[in-house]
């Protein structure tokens, strides 16, 4: 795509976020659903979203992930005098704990930097999307780094971004889970203990490292004992009715290990191969059906390629 490019369109993946005990600080991009922005290069210098992908979504460029993610590339890259046309289309739920509000962002800075010809790397990218979730989610870049990058990655440091590409293990797939409910990152966040104690803050160091162990060894039983938050589940459990049982019910057909999708509502397994997947995310499915909800499954691969242009 040339330096003068009038429209480009990006796709950046789903994730699921604080992947468990790794709060704000591991991520996984899915496969499969993502949000697309489309970028049109317009007269002016005003950034206009003509579509924000749902009627529930901001318009306002001030608000809306993508609009503030496109601001800052421009602002990064040093430029002005672009005026920008913004259509959002999400592929992700609204509230649903799968990266929504990351992907849109992700998705806005891949599609406006491509559409300048360019100009900021990676790194760049990932700092202009941390800012435009910031504004709108909180600091943090558990979701918008596996958006960006794909794959599995440990967040080091926010300021500035500091990010680890974990491997993946090539058997490791998922169940996402997503009961006919919504959850704001706000109301989820609000219910975070502002201190732990000893003892939990070093458990809860131990399977985050013993998690990158496993991931790095291929150790999947490790992976699944590493699988357990003792920090943001047992705080947003009672916010998630039918989740403690699915839980119990995906561990019972097999997973690996269970636990929250970002800031919920959606619950996620991971798994060794895709029956063990298929037969976690149908369990889970029948825990939420029996707790009077009824619940989406999807199993998917994790997304090795992240945000990519495709127009």
């Amino acid at each position: 795509m040339s330096p003068t490019a009038a429209r480009v369109t990006a796709f950046a993946p789903g994730s699921v976020g604080n992947l468990g005990p790794g709060l704000d600080i591991l991520g996984l991009a899915v496969a499969g659903a993502g949000d697309e922005v489309t970028a049109v290069r317009t007269s002016g210098d005003a950034i206009v979203v003509e579509d924000a992908g749902h009627p529930d979504l901001p318009a306002d460029p001030a608000r809306n992930t993508a609009a503030l993610a496109a601001r800052e590339v421009l602002r990064r890259a040093g430029v002005g005098g672009v005026g920008l046309a913004l259509t959002v289309r999400k592929g992700l739920p609204l509230a649903g704990g799968q990266g929504g509000s990351a992907a849109s962002a992700v998705a806005g800075a891949v599609a406006v930097n491509q559409l300048l010809g360019g100009p900021l790397d990676l790194d760049g990218l990932l700092a202009a999307c941390l800012e435009a979730e910031a504004t709108v989610a909180g600091r943090h870049a558990d979701n918008v780094a596996p958006s960006l990058l794909g794959g599995i990655v440990l967040v080091r440091a926010t300021d500035p971004p500091d990010v680890v590409r974990l491997a993946v293990p090539p058997e490791l797939r998922v169940a996402l889970v997503h009961p006919d409910q919504r959850l704001g990152t706000k109301e989820s966040r609000a219910v975070l203990p502002q201190e732990v104690s000893l003892a939990t803050a070093l458990h809860q160091a131990a399977q985050v490292a013993a998690m990158v162990a496993a991931l790095a060894t291929g150790d999947y039983a490790l992976l699944g004992r590493a699988l357990d938050d003792r920090i943001a589940e047992p705080a947003r459990s009672p916010l998630l009715p039918g989740f403690a049982a699915a839980k119990r019910a995906a561990l019972a057909a097999g997973a690996l290990g269970a636990s929250i999708s970002g800031s919920g509502p959606t619950a996620f397994a991971l798994a060794r191969g895709e029956a063990a997947a298929r037969a976690a995310g149908t369990a889970m499915q029948a825990a939420y059906a029996e707790a009077g909800l009824s619940a989406t499954v999807r199993i998917a691969d994790v997304d090795r390629t992240g945000a990519r242009v495709i127009a």
